[in-house]
């Protein structure tokens, strides 16, 4: 891993952790959620997030960050009848 020191943004993440669903979930953070979904095998077009508590649109996935010790509820949404 290189040093800090060069200034490469995606040397900034670090391992961190959030609690998806009551459970805690080692992730790269900073990160979006869009980027926490994938990295979980989630297509973000397919679930429901709350973030902290707050209900968060699919069009804010990608702008909403997370840090460690944040708390997500994910819910798959599945079509049927």
């Amino acid at each position: 891993m290189k040093s800090l020191a060069t200034g490469d943004p995606a040397e900034a993440a670090q391992t961190g952790f959030v609690i998806a669903n009551g459970e805690r979930t080692p992730a790269s953070l900073p990160c979006s959620i869009t980027q926490f979904l994938l990295a979980q095998g989630l297509r973000p077009r397919s679930v429901v997030v709350e973030h902290n508590l707050e209900a968060v649109a699919p069009s804010e996935f990608s702008e909403r960050q997370l840090n460690t010790g944040d708390r997500l509820e994910i819910v798959k949404i599945v079509a049927g009848g």
